[in-house]
């Protein structure tokens, strides 16, 4: 899948900035490898998250992760947008834990999330998590 760089808009740049600084927080002495995330709301609050990781690594949390939990435990549930950053040349993609995540949060509340994807080069824009992640697993695979 080949990437393409986009010209951010101005709010664009703002979660992108807010990434970035989310990333210098990531506890990751075992990887090395820091990631930030910036999650915007519906109501356009802004919640931020970073990997943390521990020796035991199931019990590690990923950036995205942590912001959507964030926002969720303080009573936020639709999102509009997440900008995830990692120290690349090219943009990261999220984890399927992540992705998955991100999933439920969708479809649960019927809202896409764009998702923009940073590196120190580029951005690459999904229009929602559903281009990240094809025939997937929710609510409706059960019934």
């Amino acid at each position: 899948m080949k990437r393409k760089v986009q010209l951010l808009k101005m709010g664009n740049i703002e979660l992108k900035k807010l990434a970035v600084k989310a990333s210098e927080n990531a506890y990751v002495p075992y990887s090395k490898f820091p990631v930030g995330a910036a999650l915007r709301t519906a109501e356009g609050k802004i919640f931020t998250g970073c990997n943390v990781e521990n020796i035991s690594y199931g019990l590690a949390n990923c950036a995205e992760r942590t912001a959507i939990f964030k926002a969720v435990s303080e009573g936020y549930k639709d999102f509009s947008e997440i900008a995830i950053y990692g120290n690349t040349e090219e943009p990261i993609s999220p984890c399927g834990a992540c992705r998955q995540v991100m999933l439920e949060t969708e479809k649960r509340f019927k809202q896409p999330m764009r998702i923009l994807l940073f590196g120190k080069k580029g951005i690459y824009e999904m229009k929602s998590v559903g281009a990240l992640l094809p025939l997937s697993f929710d609510a409706s695979s059960m019934e």
